[in-house]
This record gives structure tokens, sequence and C-alpha cells, in this order.
């Protein structure tokens, strides 16, 4: 063996290595399950064809003038029966003939009955010989990028990101502080900077894995695109990894119990979770709040990769997220090695 192969950075790099191959749950909670994950939102959020809406009129009249609209079904019935109808959810909406023109029942707090209702109106409308005012024309677009899934996405590689480099840091940890080891390790020849280190490099071995996995998964299902330069892309999952490692140091440096940590840990990811745009835009919450969630190291990194992915923007583009990421980076690792705690 190499003078390199016997050195205790080599040793506790390696065992670090060993020890997340013996945890399946660890093996699936990182590599399998975003996949999982994205495969069922992305079915369920896939582009389909416009959905066709359920409505119900008094009259014949009404019913065929309804139907010639390719987006409304109808079907002639009475009003009683029709209320009805509302009621159960069968249809959306009921056109009711009066003597002094169309009456309209419908929820007014339901999306799609107010949809039906537009809809509705204007085959009737059209029906009677309305003429429209302005020509217009549909040009429909169907691009890669501009789909949930293509949103989706670069969230879920953040999450994967912030729980793997957390999770794993964190709890091996307090586990070997609390199980005495991080006390022996100490009265070794080992230089204690190595062990911190070998967590981080064990971490980018396994980041290599984890998203190549997964973006490869994303592009050949979904035809996710990457529009930005693949290696600026890596650059920035390595940026992100090792900020929210130093943030999972530092919530780890001084926790005795797994069951101490574990709060920690959900108490720093959950409101990232919320605020930072995983499922949906960040820019939903109020004006007020902003400033917060922009500095949120998971929003700084959410959006960096998809300006990286979906718009093909470069590192100077992105200098406002990647500065929040090295803040985050440097901050907390300064911190932790400060205060962090070997007994």
């Amino acid at each position: 063996m190499s003078r390199f192969e016997t050195s205790s950075l080599f040793q506790l790099t390696a065992m670090r290595f060993r020890l997340f191959l013996r945890e399946p749950e660890a093996i699936f909670w990182t590599f399998v399950f975003p996949i999982l994950l994205a495969v069922g939102l992305g079915i369920a959020f896939r582009n389909r064809p416009a959905d066709v809406l359920q409505v119900g009129a008094t009259t014949t009249q009404l019913t065929q003038a309804l139907a010639a609209d390719k987006g409304l079904t109808a079907a002639t019935m009475d009003e009683a029966a029709g209320t009805h109808e509302l009621a159960t959810g069968q249809i959306l909406l009921l056109a009711i003939q009066r003597p002094e023109g169309i009456d309209y029942k419908f929820d007014e707090t339901n999306p799609d009955a107010r949809t039906a209702r537009l809809v509705a109106d204007r085959a009737i409308q059209k029906a009677s010989g309305r003429q429209e005012a302005v020509r217009t024309e549909n040009q429909l677009v169907h691009e890669a990028g501009a789909r949930y899934i293509d949103f989706l996405v670069p969230g879920l590689l953040g999450m994967n990101l912030i729980g793997s480099a957390m999770w794993s840091l964190g709890f091996a940890i307090v586990d070997a502080r609390q199980k005495k080891l991080l006390k022996r390790m100490v009265a070794s020849p080992m230089p204690r900077w190595q062990y911190l280190i070998s967590f981080l490099i064990s971490r980018m071995g396994l980041l290599v894995i984890e998203v190549g996995a997964f973006l490869g998964f994303a592009r050949l299902a979904f035809g996710v695109p990457f529009r930005g330069s693949l290696w600026q892309l890596g650059f920035l999952c390595v940026l992100a990894s090792l900020s929210f490692s130093a943030l999972g140091l530092l919530v780890s440096s001084r926790a005795k119990t797994t069951e101490a940590v574990n709060g920690l840990m959900n108490l720093v990811m959950l409101p990232m979770w919320i605020l930072s745009g995983i499922f949906f835009s960040a820019t939903r919450f109020p004006v007020s709040i902003q400033p917060l969630v922009r500095a949120l190291p998971l929003t700084a990194a959410i959006d960096a990769l998809r300006g990286n992915m979906l718009q093909g923007m470069n590192l100077g583009q992105l200098a406002t997220p990647v500065a929040i990421l090295l803040a985050w980076l440097i901050v907390p690792f300064a911190v932790s090695l400060r205060i962090f705690r070997w007994r």
C-alpha cells in the first residue's frame, strides 16, 4: 500500500463511503426517492389536451349551441335536474333559457366552473350570430422548458442536495459524538481537520453519482433541457452541496444526541422546503418577506439551477445566487470550526 492509502485522511474518507453503502435506507433516499418523486409529479402534471367541460342546458337549442364548442360536452335537462347535477358535481354549469335571455347557474368559487361560463357564453353568442370585432388566431407552443416538469426538476435537485448533505453530515457526526468515537479520535495522531474534510470529500464523490443519475433520468424520461454549460451546472451543484454541508456541520457542532440534531435539522430545512420554491415559484409569497426568501441558501441554489438549465444563464448572470451560496459556505463553516465540540 502507498503512503497515501495508509494516511488517516484516505482511511477516513474510505470509511465514509463504506458506511454509506452499508445503509440501504440512505441509498434509497439519496438516489431512488428523487427519481420516484419526479416520475409521480411528472405524470400528474404532464402536458395534456384541454379538458372537456361538462355542462347542461334546459333546451335542445342551447344544448346544440354548447356542444358545437369542442371544449364542452352538453346534455339537456330541466332546471330542477340541472340544479341537482350541479350540487353533486356532475356538471359545472347549467344554461337556463329565459324569455329575456340566458341565465348561467354555476359555482363562482370553482375555477373550472368560471372557465365553463366563459366558454359556454362564447358558444351561445357565436351560435346566435355574433361576429368577432378583431380576427384572432391561436399559435400553440409545446416547447421543452416551459412545462411543469422542467420547472420541477431543478427544485427537486436542490431539495435532494440539501437533504443528503445535511442529514449525512449531521447524523454521522452526532452519532459518533454520542458513541464517544469523536473523543477517541481526538486522542489519536489524526489531525482534527482531516476528520471533517473526509466528510466533504466523500460527499463530493457521491455527488457525481447522485446528480448524474437524477439529471440523466430527467433527460431521458422527460426530455428536460440543459441549455446552460454543463461544467457550470456541475460547479453550481458542488457549490450548493458544500454550502449545505457547512450548514449541516454548524447544526451538528454542539448537538449531543440524534434526537437533538433531528429537531435542529427539521427546524433549519422545513422553512426552506416551504419558502424556497421547490414545487412552485417563490414569488408567490408576499413582497414583504421576499428579502428573507431570496437570502435562503436553498432559494439561491434552485434559482441558479433553473437559470442554468432552463434559461442558459452563465455564472456571470447568476452572480447574486452564487454570492449567497458562497456566503452560506464560508460563514457557517467558519463558525462551526470555532464552536465544534469533540466531546
